[in-house]
């Protein structure tokens, strides 16, 4: 049976399974308890689970991952929210230096569960530092997975098998789409954490995103439709590692591919798709891949981001570019 869920309501209530099913699992983050995070994705959670499990910790992202680390080494499972992606800096060197790599430093004798909850993205209308993209600079480090559901499905699911890894997990969460309400069925999972899905069936060209650009691709893939076009779109899901075997295929089939993403497109999540099914499909391809992102700039005001984040006319005039070879 599903049901009508947010977004932030679908990870609460995967958040609120994994705590209820295994003591070791406890969340740290700034204002994640009483207020529930300042998007209310753990409201009610300290209140049921008490501030022993659910921590407010300091304004201090260095001290909340380095902490997280030292507690899973002692067993636990943590689960750390950086409350903006802007934030995420100061964490960086315990995340890159220590966290991806402690399990090979130590011949994998030990491991480490930490789940870090990474709101990010644009569409809020928010101020610098509240709207960027950082993904790619985790995606380059071994040793982390990196997963970004699109739909509340995706969502519930995807933080409980992200939290039952034994791998350190950055979990990027669309933050534009915490409103999003969309169908929840809670007795059957998705799939394996790492896989990417169809979610649209079509015969001229690929489209590939995560996060909140899989609405925008569905979006563009319906215009398209109605214009004549047959889009395929594919969510991604995991960004590192990626599951390439659906996009090939599709790729095989189409003969075109877009891929499309937030964060700027130099040295990008995009650019290694790109890259690589160039080489992998090659003699599929009927045309050049081509990838729609935002620009390479910092974020600008908010009054310009809808000129700076892809929308689908910015993905129709590549699928225009890509059909025209």
């Amino acid at each position: 049976m599903s049901e009508q869920l947010t977004l932030a309501k679908a990870i609460n209530l995967g958040l609120q399974k994994a705590l209820a099913d295994d003591p070791r699992v406890l969340l740290m983050g700034e204002d994640i308890g009483r207020l529930g995070g300042v998007f209310r994705v753990t409201e009610g959670l300290q209140a049921e689970f008490g501030d022993k499990r659910v921590l407010d910790t300091p304004l201090a992202e260095s001290g909340i991952v380095g902490t997280a680390i030292g507690l899973a080494m002692r067993g636990y499972r943590p689960v750390c929210e950086i409350q903006f992606d802007g934030f995420i800096y100061p964490g960086f060197d315990q995340i890159t230096s220590q966290l991806a790599k402690l399990t090979n430093r130590h011949e994998g004798a030990l491991s480490f569960p930490v789940v870090i909850r990474v709101p990010y993205g644009g569409h809020i209308g928010a101020v610098e530092h509240h709207q960027e993209s950082p993904e790619a600079y985790f995606a380059h480090t071994a040793g982390l997975r990196l997963v970004s559901p699109a739909t509340p499905q995706d969502g519930y699911w995807m933080i409980q098998q992200a939290i039952a890894s034994n791998d350190p997990v950055m979990f990027f969460e669309p933050k534009s789409r915490y409103w999003q309400k969309g169908e929840v069925d809670r007795e059957t999972a998705p799939g394996a954490l790492q896989a990417s899905r169809v979610v649209r069936i079509g015969t001229e060209v690929t489209l590939v995103g995560h996060g909140a650009m899989v609405s925008v691709l569905l979006q563009a893939a319906e215009i398209a439709a109605a214009e004549g076009t047959s889009v395929e779109v594919i969510d991604l899901r995991s960004l590192s590692p990626i599951d390439y075997a659906p996009i090939l295929e599709s790729v095989q089939k189409t003969g075109r591919l877009v891929v499309a993403q937030e964060a700027p497109g130099n040295t990008s999540v995009g650019s290694e798709i790109a890259a690589t099914v160039a080489e992998r499909a090659f003699y599929s391809l009927e045309s050049p891949v081509l990838r729609v992102s935002g620009f390479d700039t910092p974020f600008p005001p908010a009054k310009l981001e809808g000129v700076y984040l892809p929308d689908a006319d910015r993905v129709l005039e590549a699928v225009d570019r890509a059909l025209a070879y």
